[in-house]
């Protein structure tokens, strides 16, 4: 059996994704190998599939609990022999497992890197074929990832004690060149096969808003989700029907204090949430996760806490309640939206206290990193700010040099008009002259306004001959002015935790009225533009078979304790509407759907499917 007849067998799929051919190759031909795949483009099967065609047994090191026994159920629903070793099996049953897979019971166990070491562990592998040791998510072996975690150091030490060395490879989903050479120095990656399909993720849609009351916003925004209000994206109409008990959605928040307040004045109106961070107990965390996985809370607002081991492909949306840290941070926790393929949103709500908070949250840390720190909090800063697309943002943040359309931003959507801004930028670059490299932009705007501030007067910042130039401008708008400024690099920022601004070279040309400033303004705010609603007078007939084959996955899900996705895909099922399969055959040609689920599953949904159409 060869790559491709697995892939139908087990997995249902015809075809490999973008790279997933290229990695497997290198991998069976018992190279070491680097992946980074953006979240959704199929990178566990990079490592699932050569596992089933190589012998031995592959050992897939993963960083959380919840990440391992989602994709443990999901591979022995398509037929994998398959198994997990971590702190929540008793010590009997992490026996069980030992011995059942010294038997060959398994041909892929997923195992937490803090297991490594234990000696009961120590001794299988000593007397077991290991064919490859695959690190997931491994990012998290460099302090420079979002995620770092310090029990992935040992990985390389646990390879080198092995009486063979299998092939080791190395799958992340975002990762800068600094963490890509950390992930190859810390793991002993030796001449690994690499290779990047980039960050791009053309299902999500991505959007910054700017609102004055944040709490306000996200309750218009769910409202409108459980209206079933429609989008634009790269897929089309997308809805989310508060009747379609399968949607999901998840609220990221910086502090445990805003999770808690968040969720609390979300349920007191009506929309049931649950909540999720590090300050609750063990218990209420792990049932709060559950509730959300196999589908009983459809909203969980949470910290970066949640989130990395949810391989949970029927996420809507991710609503940013405060912006984070970074742009790796951002990415990581977007990214688990539309995990499926797809359509999903990617909100981010912005105000100027979120800098604050994350400058607090940073010198809190105390980190040595600190200083690299404030400047990742300025790029991000950056991206809540701009006029271009914020998806070539991203993809320019990571260096993918891919060309994209994009069209599905906010930024791209709603469109902007070049307007000139000459002589406000003259004001803004003369002040930040005359204040000589001192202060920052709060200042700066003070000054420009004529604020009679402590800090202002005490400076006698108010002798300078820009000193209230612009008042009567809103403060938001003059800032709005300046960082474009900072992007054009007119204004360079210089300093890490208290930036101050500097003007460059290329400022005099605008100074002497040799240059002209032209600044993309938006012609109308993001939010201005209403989504198209669904008339609910009015049922397409393949939204009604959606609705209908969901509800059938939850039933079975239920009956079976799994979540719902790891039956089949919102993918799988969309695709089951556009082919309405009648018979074993054609139901083999639903993309999801392999051998195995056809016999588990094919007659309970090939007679929905035909009732349905009966109608």
């Amino acid at each position: 059996m060869n790559a491709s007849a697995i892939l139908k067998q087990y997995f249902g799929y015809d075809n490999f994704r973008l790279g997933q051919r290229e990695v497997i190759d290198a991998i069976l031909e018992g190279r070491d190998a680097l992946a980074i795949m953006p979240t959704g483009a199929g990178k566990s099967l990079c490592f699932q599939v050569p596992a089933l065609l190589m012998d031995g047994i592959t050992l897939v090191i993963s960083p959380l609990i919840s990440l391992m026994q989602d994709q443990v159920n999901a591979l022995i629903q398509s037929g994998v022999p398959a198994a997990y070793i971590n702190s929540s099996l008793t010590v009997s049953q992490t026996y069980k497992a030992l011995s059942k897979a010294r038997s060959g019971a398994y041909r892929i166990i997923y195992v937490a890197p803090e297991r490594l070491e234990a000696p009961s562990f120590q001794e299988f592998v000593k007397n077991a074929v290991i064919s490859m040791i695959a690190v997931d998510e491994a990012h998290c072996v460099s302090h420079w990832g979002q995620d770092f975690r310090p029990s992935y150091l040992q990985i390389n030490d646990f390879v080198a004690a092995l009486p063979k060395r299998p092939a080791v490879t190395a799958f992340t989903a975002t990762a800068t060149d600094l963490v890509k050479d950390d992930i190859i120095r810390l793991l002993g990656l030796k001449n690994p096969f690499m290779r990047s399909t980039g960050f791009n993720r053309e299902n999500l849609y991505f959007e910054v808003r700017h609102p004055k009351d944040k709490f306000a916003e996200l309750e218009s925004y769910l409202r409108g989700y459980e209206a079933g209000n429609t989008r634009k994206t790269s897929g089309g109409e997308a809805g989310f029907s508060g009747a379609n008990p399968t949607e999901s959605g998840i609220i990221y928040c910086a502090t445990r204090k805003t999770v808690d307040e968040v969720a609390s004045r979300l349920n007191a109106i009506g929309i049931h949430a649950s909540r999720y961070h590090a300050g609750m107990g063990q218990e209420e965390r792990t049932a709060a996760q559950l509730d959300f996985i196999h589908d009983r809370t459809n909203i969980v607002v949470a910290t970066n806490a949640f989130g990395m081991g949810i391989d949970k492909s029927n996420v809507a949306f991710v609503v940013h309640y405060n912006m984070p840290k970074n742009m790796e941070s951002y990415y990581q926790e977007a990214g688990r939206a539309g995990r499926d393929g797809s359509p999903a949103e990617c909100i981010l709500l912005f105000s100027r206290q979120d800098i604050m908070i994350n400058q607090l949250l940073i010198e809190k840390n105390d980190q040595a990193e600190a200083t690299d720190d404030y400047r990742r909090l300025r790029e991000m800063e950056t991206y809540c700010t701009t006029t271009k697309c914020l998806r070539q943002h991203i993809l320019d943040y990571f260096h993918d040099d891919g060309q994209y359309k994009c069209g599905y931003c906010s930024n791209c959507r709603t469109g902007h008009k070049l307007t000139d801004v000459t002589v406000d930028a003259q004001k803004i670059l003369s002040c930040v002259y005359r204040m000589r490299g001192r202060f920052g932009l709060a200042m700066v705007i003070d000054v420009l306004r004529g604020a009679q501030t402590k800090k202002v007067m005490g400076a006698r910042l108010n002798s300078l001959k820009t000193y209230g130039i612009m008042e009567g401008y809103p403060a938001d708008e003059i800032r709005q002015i300046a960082h474009f400024l900072i992007q054009q690099g007119y204004i360079h920022v210089a300093g890490d935790k208290y930036p101050v601004l500097q003007t460059a070279d290329k400022a005099f040309d605008v100074l002497s009225g040799g240059a002209v400033v032209e600044m993309p303004l938006m012609r109308a705010a993001a939010t201005d533009i209403k989504p198209k609603t669904k008339d609910k007078t009015k049922t397409e007939p393949d939204t009604e078979y959606l609705i209908k084959l969901k509800e059938l996955r939850l039933k079975l899900a239920k009956a079976e304790g799994v979540p719902a996705f790891v039956i089949f895909s919102d993918a799988a099922l969309r695709d089951m509407c556009d082919k309405l399969p009648m018979d074993d055959e054609s139901f083999l040609s639903v993309s999801g759907v392999g051998e195995v689920k056809l016999k588990k599953y094919g007659s309970v949904f090939l007679e929905a499917i035909r009732m349905l159409a009966e109608k």
